[in-house]
């Protein structure tokens, strides 16, 4: 019995330092030649809208939750895609939004680009609170 449980724990200590060596994997969806495959965002980038400007692509999508709010990402190719900032850095009033609250921030956002300028047209959560 002895026996048994000391083999018992030799095993498991095996199997818990292999597992305590794993590493996460980063999901790429570009395979490198020229084909991909999906999901091309591994994550939740909900309501996503996009607008090309010269060899760009910019994608504006919900953040759900307040602040900061509508993530922005850029690609050249429409598979690779990187975060390069927030639509929105605050919202008013800021003792209400700067709190974390899901569901209560922001979302179907819609990205345009006029005049040298990028517009992001969102609907306002303030009305909840009113």
């Amino acid at each position: 019995m002895r026996a048994k449980l000391l083999l018992y724990l030799l095993l498991a200590g095996n199997v818990l330092s292999v597992n305590c060596q794993t590493k996460s994997i980063v999901w790429v969806a570009d395979l490198g030649n020229g084909k991909y495959r999906n999901p091309i965002l591994y994550a939740d980038y909900s309501d996503p809208d996009a607008c090309k400007v010269d060899d760009t692509y910019y994608m504006v999508t919900s953040s759900f939750n307040c602040v900061p709010g509508l993530p922005i990402l850029e690609s050249k190719d429409l598979v690779n895609w990187k975060m390069v900032g927030y639509g929105l850095e605050r919202q008013v009033p800021d003792d209400v939004f700067s709190k974390p609250q899901h569901g209560n921030g922001v979302w179907a956002p819609s990205i345009r680009f006029h005049n040298n300028e990028f517009y992001i047209y969102y609907p306002d959560p303030i009305t909840v609170f009113i």
